[in-house]
């Protein structure tokens, strides 16, 4: 299913991350892990973000996604189900 993963970081744990190298090595990490077919990072609210798309095989897999954004840079996650523009002209059809 595909799912789009939104991420925010806090600001002084950013700085942190940032600094130490650690917010890239997560993010890469995370990036090898899901292939997302797009992803997309800049400032949110004044905090630094991010927002990923991709497929989900298993709801198990949530753990392994969140995990080290929350371990490593204190992030706020959020993972909801998405559609892209075929997914949403099938299920009006199906739905109407």
């Amino acid at each position: 299913m595909r799912m789009m993963l939104k991420f925010t970081l806090p600001v002084e744990k950013g700085n942190q991350a940032f600094k130490d190298g650690s917010l890239g090595k997560t993010l890469e990490s995370l990036t090898k892990k899901l292939k997302p077919e797009a992803a997309y990072f800049g400032p949110s609210n004044g905090k630094r973000s991010g927002m990923m798309f991709f497929d989900l095989a298993e709801p198990s897999q949530i753990v392994e996604i969140a995990e080290p954004l929350f371990s490593n840079l204190n992030a706020e996650v959020e993972i909801v189900p998405v559609m892209n523009g075929d997914d949403l002209r099938k299920g009006l059809a199906k739905a109407g």
